[in-house]
Parts: C-alpha cells; sequence; structure tokens
C-alpha cells in the first residue's frame, strides 16, 4: 500500500478565485452569500445564494471553449490549473500514462440545460448549438482537465448528490494508494445557480431564505453555492523524490448506503461511515481534533450528524472541534465535499480551524464544539470531511498534517 498526499490545490467559489483567497476567508469567518444576479430571479421565493460574483469566462477561455465549457467545466479548468501548478508537475511519457482524474459533480452542465430549456420552450426555437450535448454531460469537466493536461490514466466522473466530490476524492485516493496510479487530479465542481437549478430546490422546502446557519437552533434550512475545488493526490515517494511541497496527507476513506431513505439521512449509515473512515486510516477516535461538518444547515441534518458524531468518538466528542464552512460558501452539491477540505487542509498545515459562522442559539440536539463565528488556531494532527447525501449516500475522508 503506498502513501497518498496533496501536492497542490485549487479552487474558484463565493468566497475567492484561489486556495489562497478562500482560506483567508476562512480565517476571517467571511460570509460569501448574498443576493443571486441571475436571469429571472425576481420569479424566485429564494433569491440568495453562493454565487461567484465578478467572474467573466471570456477573461479565461476563448470563444470556441466557451462553446464547449459549461459553466460548471470552466470552474473545474480554473480549480485544476491552480492545483497543478503549485504541484509543479508536467504531465509525459510514464507519468502522463499514470496519472488520471476523478471529478463530482450532481448536476453537470445544468446553466447549459437551464439555456436550453428556455431557448426551444420559451423561446420557440427549433434548433440548438450542436455541442449542447458534450456540454452539459456529467463527465465533461474531468474529460477536459484530462486533454488539457495529458492525464491519460483513469479518468471519470462520480454523481452521487451532495457527497459526489468526496467519492471522488475517496477513489483517487484508492487509486493511488493500491499503485494503480502515481498521481490523481480529483475534487469537484457544481453551478447549480440559474433559474431552473434554483427552482428545482425550492421545490424541496429546504432553502434558507436569509443566511445558513448550521447547528445554531434558529437555522432556517440551506443555501446553495457554486464553485469548484481541486488537488493533486500524489504517491508519497514520487512526491518526496521531486522535492514536492506536501499539504497534508490522505490516510483513510468510507463510503456507506443507509439504505433507508431517499431524503432523510440516517445516524446509523453516517456514523458507519465516520468509524470506516477512521478505521481505514488505522487510527483512533482520540487521534482527531478537527471535523469539517456536512452541516447544512438544516434541522434533520445538523442534529443526525452530531448524534453520529457522539456516537461513534464517545467521550472525546467534547474535546472536537466541528465546523460547517457551508455558512460560508453555501452548499455547492456535487462539489461541497473538496471546498470544505480545503478547510481541512488548512487546519492541518496552517493550525488554523474554520468557523461556522451565522451561529446565534446553542441548540442542545447538536451540543459540540461548532467553532462559533470565530476562526480558532489549534495544532491538530488528524482531521475528517464529511459528505451526507441525498438517496443515504454517505463518504468520509481522513486527513493527516505531515
Amino acid at each position: 500500500m503506498h502513501r497518498v498526499v496533496i501536492t497542490g490545490q485549487g479552487t474558484i467559489n463565493a468566497l475567492g478565485k484561489s486556495a489562497a483567497e478562500t482560506q483567508e476567508a476562512f480565517r476571517e469567518g467571511r460570509c460569501g452569500i448574498g443576493p443571486l444576479e441571475i436571469r429571472d430571479v425576481e420569479r424566485l421565493s429564494i433569491q440568495i445564494g453562493g454565487q461567484v460574483k465578478g467572474y467573466d469566462p471570456n477573461a479565461e477561455f476563448n470563444r470556441q471553449q466557451i462553446a464547449l465549457y459549461d459553466r460548471y467545466t470552466q470552474f473545474s479548468l480554473l480549480a485544476a490549473r491552480e492545483a497543478i501548478a503549485q504541484s509543479g508537475l508536467v504531465f509525459s511519457g510514464d507519468l502522463s500514462a499514470e496519472a488520471g482524474v476523478v471529478l463530482g459533480t450532481a448536476g453537470g452542465g445544468m446553466n447549459t440545460q437551464d439555456e436550453n430549456y428556455r431557448a426551444v420552450y420559451e423561446e420557440g426555437k427549433n434548433r440548438v448549438h450542436p455541442f449542447v450535448v458534450p456540454k452539459l454531460m456529467n463527465n465533461a469537466a474531468a474529460s477536459h482537465v484530462s486533454m488539457q493536461y495529458n492525464l491519460k490514466g483513469p479518468s471519470f466522473t462520480v454523481a452521487t448528490a451532495c457527497a459526489s466530490s468526496n467519492h471522488a476524492m475517496g477513489q483517487a485516493f484508492q487509486l493511488v494508494r493500491s499503485g494503480a496510479s502515481r498521481v490523481m487530479i480529483t475534487g469537484g465542481s457544481e453551478s447549480m445557480l440559474c433559474f431552473g437549478g434554483v427552482k428545482a430546490w425550492e421545490g424541496l422546502r429546504v432553502m434558507s431564505k436569509d443566511a445558513c446557519r448550521p447547528f445554531s437552533a434558529n437555522r432556517n434550512g440551506m443555501v446553495q453555492g457554486e464553485g469548484a475545488a481541486i488537488f493533486v493526490f500524489e504517491e508519497y515517494e514520487h512526491a518526496k523524490g521531486r522535492g514536492a511541497d506536501i499539504l497534508a496527507e490522505v490516510i483513510g476513506f468510507a463510503m456507506t448506503s443507509d439504505a433507508g431513505d431517499i431524503v432523510m439521512p440516517s445516524k446509523q449509515g453516517a456514523a458507519r461511515a465516520i468509524a470506516g473512515a477512521m478505521r481505514d486510516a488505522r487510527i483512533d477516535p482520540k487521534d482527531v481534533g478537527y471535523i469539517n461538518a456536512h452541516g447544512t444547515g438544516t434541522a434533520a441534518n445538523d442534529k443526525t450528524e452530531c448524534a453520529a458524531v457522539a456516537d461513534v468518538f464517545g467521550a472525546h466528542a467534547d474535546k472536537l472541534m466541528m465546523s460547517s464552512t457551508k455558512s460560508m460558501h453555501g452548499h455547492v452539491i456535487g462539489g461541497t465535499g473538496a471546498i470544505e477540505a480545503l478547510a481541512c487542509v488548512m487546519a492541518l498545515h496552517d493550525g488554523v480551524i474554520a468557523p461556522t459562522i451565522n451561529y446565534d442559539e446553542p441548540d442542545p440536539e447538536c451540543a459540540l464544539d461548532v467553532v462559533p463565528n470565530t476562526a480558532r488556531e489549534a495544532k491538530i494532527d488528524v482531521a475528517l470531511s464529511n459528505a451526507f447525501a441525498f438517496g443515504g449516500l454517505n463518504a468520509v475522508l481522513a486527513f493527516r498534517a505531515i
């Protein structure tokens, strides 16, 4: 079994257009959620989101590329550009054949779907652009990243709703650990903040109209975000041999299925995933210092997650720090676990724990240290990242300082 380390990270999301900007926002407890700037927003009852503001695709891509790249693909390519540049890797020869990409997304080319449904059904057009299918498909981002960087190894997309990124990163971790690949580009991307995307989520009646307040007694729902985060997972000896700057080590992964309800979470399923990740990492519960929670700001999720953590960690649960950065960047659905992994890397590499902002009132059913409102300096050795998705699909990653 090979050790797996992170040698590059990149992102674009509501908090920043780079990993450094995003982690600075985490330190400051800054909120990236605000009024949506999208077409027909006045027809929506939910008019806030973690939107990437001030983004101009024409400044990043040429006309031919934009014809092929949905917004979620553009985000993936920008995040991959930053991560791969930081890693210093160039993919050619044998390394090209032994490197791949696994990304997560739930909606894929949602903006492309929205635009073209509008064109056909509302505007009455009888033709659409010939690249609509390759632009909207869920594997578009992974395919374009592989083509951009000459990645000829395993390349595919994982779609497991809100756990997509964690499942993708878990698969990438296992590919490198097993020796099937030396390097994997991994993470996730999502851009559902269009009229159709938000309108569909409105129907679930789980959305807040004003703010995301995970674990706070006065929470009133989740808030959608958009963006991408991408990491370079590399075999440790390969990274060490070339003198790479190592950000953190990936040490464990587990995934479970509730096999219960399509939308309601299960404490048992979540607990089995958390315990499984620690078992895979060969660590004890007392080794864990921080958990980046799924923490959506809905009553069902928050209470279930806190109960699962309490069950798994027992007395050590009171010594853990657990925060939800969704309070700052929103719930990025299939891309959310990847953005949240940036907070785990920051905790391990920089000794700064991202806070849960908008925390107003303690909830006795969420009686854990949720790092309320203000970031905290703390030296920790191990961090976990939780993702619990609709469909009862759970994925938990374990990271270690190095």
